[in-house]
């Protein structure tokens, strides 16, 4: 395969697992962790590179540290998941530029998985991603229930004898995961717009639950192989154009959702004129 087939094959399995995983981000509330998780994981990177490792190695393993982190501050009382996000962003984010800032003769130019390059993707990263995206699968299929008995009723789901933290740690670690086999792609910065665009976008437009996934996916696909489609034609940034690309689809569903709901207000008014 060459460079833009490979590229293509990346954007397809990225827009697939955004699908899924941004589904459960948005059921779930998750979004602003997410947008934490995507900036704080840039010192794993630096740390890396400083040893002389694998960059998505060291995103991954601190992503680990960072989640548990994030459970430890949510659950201290009078604090929330919100409050937990924003520190976690904070101290990943500026432990990152302190890192680098100390070491500017990285031989790795660390700074550029902040907003990524699909052409560049090897087949190894292709692999990681597919395998994210089978366990994501996985993690619906047979958690699926738990997974929106969990997000609707949090206290039903607590008093049906069921652990929060169970559930919690799999979603952690799906958003963990999807946000480190982005970063060589679309980079750690812009990877919100890919996971959570096609999730918000399908929201807007499909009532029942039970169709949002599949339609985000879809909206992932389009939005992964669209956008690099556009950056081909149009000479662009690739994870630029994605991420454009599903923000356009995004507008495209509030659109839609207002026209809907402007229908439906006039239906209403008329019957009862009446």
């Amino acid at each position: 395969m060459g460079f833009f087939e490979l590229a293509i094959l990346e954007a397809a399995l990225l827009g697939a697992l955004s699908g899924i995983v941004g589904t459960i981000v948005v059921l779930r509330r998750r979004a602003f962790f997410t947008v934490a998780l995507t900036h704080a994981t840039f010192p794993g990177g630096v740390i890396a590179a400083l040893l002389g490792l694998n960059i998505l190695l060291g995103a991954a393993v601190f992503s680990i540290v960072l989640v548990g982190i994030m459970l430890v501050i949510s659950r201290v009382d009078r604090q929330g998941s919100q409050v937990a996000s924003g520190v976690v962003l904070t101290f990943g984010f500026a432990l990152g530029a302190l890192l680098q800032s100390l070491n500017r003769d990285m031989s790795v130019q660390v700074d550029t998985f902040l907003i990524g390059n699909i052409l560049t993707v090897s087949p190894g990263d292709i692999a990681v991603t597919a395998g994210v995206l089978v366990l994501a699968v996985l993690c619906v299929l047979f958690a699926g229930k738990q997974l929106l008995f969990s997000s609707f009723d949090p206290q039903g789901y607590r008093l049906a004898g069921f652990r929060p933290v169970a559930i919690d740690l799999v979603v952690l670690g799906l958003i963990a995961a999807t946000v480190v086999v982005s970063m060589p792609a679309v980079g750690s910065i812009l990877a919100i717009a890919l996971i959570a665009g096609p999730a918000v976008s399908a929201r807007l437009i499909m009532r029942r639950i039970e169709w949002m996934i599949p339609l985000a996916v879809l909206f992932g696909l389009v939005s992964g192989v669209g956008g690099l489609w556009v950056s081909r034609v149009f000479s662009v940034a690739a994870g630029g154009g994605i991420a454009l690309t599903a923000c356009a689809i995004v507008m495209l569903a509030v659109a839609y959702d207002r026209v809907r709901q402007y229908r439906a207000e006039r239906s209403a008014n008329g019957g009862r004129e009446a």
